[in-house]
């Protein structure tokens, strides 16, 4: 005879249901979406941090800088502009045109070894008395300024809104189309000439000869030229004389004058 099977107690029954519910399958659902949930909301800030890339520095602008450029220091006077104390600022140097001094300096022309050597030693004089500050850009702070050495000049000066000195027209031409602020060494001198008018008596030795053989030419302290009619007899000679006539040229102004 089969035994009996066991009916199970009430006590059994209970558990059964307590073990039913506790791992009924929607609760089981619903434990694991917040979970999912909370794990959603700190993950971000779990995971690491991607690293930002550094911004390349701004170069720090150069108050009141005056950059010249290769033509006005082997020109030289700029240094005695600087010298009379009518410029303020910092005269700053890019490493190319330093590099274009040296250049110069090591020309085998005579003229041109003889004019860079006088600019690197003019530099080198204005750094010492101090009458000016004098900076140089390294090649590492003009790097991303493209183009020649008179390009990147021009880039830089705009950077810095400083002002370019030089004695070369076209640089400075393209330098005012560019926005920046150019001086001509040559154009300041013109306007520092004297200015004479007709009628006015002068005395002046007569040098050479002019284009013309019956004109002598003398020239006034500040290099301005006269043309003196009928002065070929007098080369050599200091003569008085008086302006006929004023003409402007792009080089600056000749005057025409008669022996008095």
């Amino acid at each position: 005879m089969d035994k009996e099977e066991k009916k199970p107690t009430e006590q059994e029954e209970k558990t059964d249901t307590k073990r039913t519910q506790v791992f009924n399958p929607k609760l089981i659902g619903a434990i694991a979406d917040e979970v999912s949930k909370s794990l959603m909301m700190r993950l971000p800030h779990m995971l690491p941090r991607p690293r930002r890339k550094s911004q390349p520095k701004k170069p720090k602008k150069i108050e009141n800088a005056i950059f010249l450029d290769t033509s006005a220091i082997i020109d030289g006077r700029i240094f005695d502009v600087i010298e009379i104390g009518l410029l303020n600022g910092i005269v700053v140097i890019p490493a190319g045109i330093l590099l274009e001094l040296k250049h110069i300096a090591d020309s085998q022309d005579m003229v041109r070894r003889e004019r860079g050597r006088k600019g690197l030693e003019d530099l080198e004089k204005l750094k010492k008395t101090k009458r000016l500050k004098v900076m140089v850009l390294s090649d590492g702070e003009t790097k991303h300024y493209k183009g020649e050495v008179d390009e990147q000049l021009i880039k830089v000066a705009k950077q810095h809104k400083g002002k370019v000195i030089t004695c070369d027209y076209n640089l400075e031409k393209k330098a005012i189309i560019e926005g920046v602020v150019a001086i001509n060494i040559n154009a300041l001198a013109n306007c520092l000439k004297v200015i004479a008018v007709p009628g006015e008596a002068l005395h002046i030795k007569v040098s050479h000869q002019g284009k013309d053989p019956t004109q002598g030419v003398g020239y006034l302290d500040d290099g301005t030229m006269i043309v003196v009619e009928q002065g070929s007899t007098d080369i050599a000679k200091e003569l008085d004389v008086v302006v006929s006539r004023v003409i402007q040229t792009a080089t600056g102004r000749i005057l025409f004058a008669k022996k008095i």
